[in-house]
Parts: structure tokens; C-alpha cells; sequence
């Protein structure tokens, strides 16, 4: 007799920045996971999120698939009076193995993987600790370095330095010392290049910092160099693989959030075009990248390439990538002979052999 079909549960949207475009990945996962033989394998439950963090059952979030763009308050139901989790809604006792496509934070910074560990349901991608580490730049390069791994140098920032009358000069005077221009500034907890500028002199510099302190009070600044940008994907649980390195350019001065999310502004090329001993490397290293933050199931690690040098540098990575048509981490399993459809497959039956790992806790304890 064959075995009943899977429920899954697909959480999309998310109190984020980058709310708009987990719905774009949603609606790719939705559509692998009920096509061909993913259609008998598995029962698909989807639910929504709202910017405000109310979770909504099916319906809406099937509504909201269909729409493709985040909804106007109007087109929600009735909402609770206060934000943030109110509780799960229908349907979601059903679930055997939760999907989350949320990208940034309240999404792929631990914390709703917390929530799904209390549940004791297994869930795709990494658990709280990889998720955090990964989510968090200040950790990730911290848990780099302590694994040995080449990145650019860079300074963490708090922003309380910048705080107080007058110009911080100190801490300018430090980052200029230690870096030089050009440099980029970041918030170290959020994803898709949001808050990240570029500084060229000390104006632009201190413009930077107070921008990426409006997003969060940890910062880091790193050294610019010139560098081409290579990205690996990485799958698996205890025993990790990774793909084909590819490549994406683009004509700005640097792959911000409007480059990487606009059609025709960057472009990819899969394989990239790099000599093999380089391409080797790079997977290597994604690899030894996942397991210095305790990443598992899913991630794509990015990287800096200095064809002139040979230099290759960690740039960071992401444990929940997206799933938009523009998404290196699907393009990258096709060209390594994993179509999506296989992909996501992989993803769920992943996440399901650490039920296994859920039952031994209980027991142990």
C-alpha cells in the first residue's frame, strides 16, 4: 500500500524587509512541491505571515500566492488588536514537516526555527544555532576566523560609538587606519544588501554608519576590494555537498538590494568561468564554511575571487536563500543535475530524518 501523503507546511511573508520577496519564493516552492511526483508525495498547507506578525491560515495565504504581492490591511481579515505572534492558526496541528521560506529577520535568525524545535515538528534548513551564527555577520565572521577561514578584513562597530556631541572621530580615525577607502558598511542582522552602503572619504563613511545604526546597533565595516563574486550551494545534513560554482556581475558600483531584485541589472553565469582548481576550492570552502556556523540542510555561501591574485575570501552565508527566478540557490542545484522539483524533495526529506534526532531528546532526557 502506498504511504499517505506528507502535510507541509509552507510558511511565507514574515515581519522583514524582504517580506515581498518570500512571497516570490513561496510561490516556487508551492509550485515544486505540487508538481509531479511531489503532487502524491506530499499534502501542501501554506500560511502566511503579515508585516505585522499575525499568522493566517490556508485560504488567505493561498490568496496571497495568487496576488503575488504583499496585500493592503483591507485585504486581510479582521486583525488582532496587538502585533507579533498571536498563535497558530488552522490547519497547522496537521503539519509534519514545516517549510519555511522567510527570509532576514524573524524568518532565518533562529528564532522561528526556536519555535518549531519547542514544537517538536521537524522543519527544512538549519537549526537555531546555525541560523542565528549565519544570520548575525559579527558571529559568522567570528566562527570564520576561528575555523581559519580567509575573508577581507573587517572591524565590528557598535552603534552606541556613535552617539554622544560632536563627530566620532576616534572611531573614524580607527576604521581608516584599519580599512582605508573604499570600505562598505553593514548592519551585521540583515540580509539582501538592505542597509549596506559604500564609503569612498570620511563624509560618506560616517553617512554610512548612522544609515546601517538605523537598522541595527551592531555594525560591521569591511575593506573594499576588487573582486569578482562567486556563489556555491550547499545541501545536505551530516554529509554536505556542494554545487557548481557560478558567477554574477552586474554594472553597479556594487550588487545592492535594487541589482540583485530587478530584472536585467545583474546577470549569472553557471558554471562560472574559473579554472577548475579555483571552482574546487570554493566548494571546499562552502562546505567548511557551513559547518563553522552549523549550518545544515540549505545554504549558499558567497564569495570575493581575485583573478589577479588567486586570493579567494569568504564573503558570508545565507541559510534560508531565496527562490525567486533570479535565486542563484535553484539555478545552481539545476546545473548540478538537481532540478527544483528534486530540490525541494531533498529539502523535505532532509528535514524529516531529524525526527529521528527529536525522538532520541525526548528519550534522553
Amino acid at each position: 500500500m502506498p504511504s499517505a501523503p506528507c502535510t507541509i507546511g509552507l510558511v511565507f511573508g514574515g515581519v522583514s524587509g524582504e517580506h515581498a520577496v518570500s512571497i516570490r519564493s513561496a510561490i516556487t516552492v508551492a509550485g515544486a512541491l505540487r508538481h509531479g511526483d511531489n503532487a502524491g508525495r506530499y499534502r501542501l498547507s501554506c500560511f502566511y505571515i503579515d508585516l505585522l506578525g499575525h499568522w493566517w491560515p490556508p485560504a488567505v495565504a493561498d490568496a496571497v500566492l495568487a496576488q503575488g504581492v504583499p496585500p493592503a490591511a483591507e485585504q486581510l481579515p479582521a486583525t488582532p488588536v496587538r502585533a507579533g505572534f498571536q498563535g497558530l492558526p488552522a490547519g497547522s496541528a496537521d503539519v509534519e514537516v514545516w517549510f519555511p521560506v522567510l527570509h532576514g529577520p524573524n524568518g532565518e535568525d533562529g528564532t522561528i526555527q526556536g519555535l518549531f524545535s519547542l514544537m517538536q515538528v521537524p522543519f527544512v534548513g538549519s537549526g537555531v544555532l546555525g541560523s542565528a551564527v549565519g544570520m548575525d555577520k559579527l558571529a559568522m565572521k567570528a566562527a570564520f576566523a576561528a575555523a581559519g577561514l580567509p575573508q577581507v578584513p573587517y572591524q565590528g562597530v557598535d552603534a552606541a560609538e556613535l552617539e554622544g556631541p560632536g563627530v566620532p572621530l576616534k572611531l573614524l580615525e580607527r576604521l581608516e587606519h584599519q580599512l582605508g577607502y573604499p570600505c562598505f558598511i553593514k548592519p551585521a542582522n540583515l540580509g539582501s544588501s538592505v542597509g549596506i552602503s559604500k564609503a569612498i572619504d570620511r563624509p560618506s563613511l560616517l553617512a554610512g554608519l548612522r544609515e546601517a545604526a538605523r537598522h541595527d546597533h551592531r555594525l560591521v565595516v569591511e575593506q573594499g576590494v576588487k573582486a569578482r563574486e562567486l556563489e556555491c550551494a550547499v545541501l545536505g545534513k551530516r554529509q554536505l555537498r556542494a554545487s557548481v560554482v557560478g558567477e554574477i556581475r552586474f554594472d553597479a558600483d556594487w550588487y545592492d538590494y535594487t541589482t540583485k531584485y530587478s530584472e536585467g541589472l545583474s546577470h549569472t553565469l553557471i558554471p562560472a568561468p574559473v579554472a577548475e582548481p579555483v571552482s574546487q576550492r570554493a566548494r571546499a570552502m562552502a562546505i567548511e564554511a557551513c559547518r563553522a556556523v552549523a549550518a545544515e540542510g540549505l545554504a549558499r555561501v558567497d564569495f570575493f575571487y581575485d583573478e589577479s591574485s588567486g586570493d579567494l575570501w569568504l564573503n558570508e552565508i545565507n541559510t534560508l536563500p531565496g527562490f525567486t527566478s533570479q535565486s542563484m540557490y535553484p539555478m545552481l542545484w539545476e546545473a548540478t543535475e538537481l532540478p527544483l522539483e528534486g530540490l525541494v524533495h531533498e529539502l523535505v526529506q532532509l528535514a524529516r530524518e531529524s525526527r529521528g534526532d527529536v525522538q532520541v531528546g525526548v528519550q534522553a532526557a
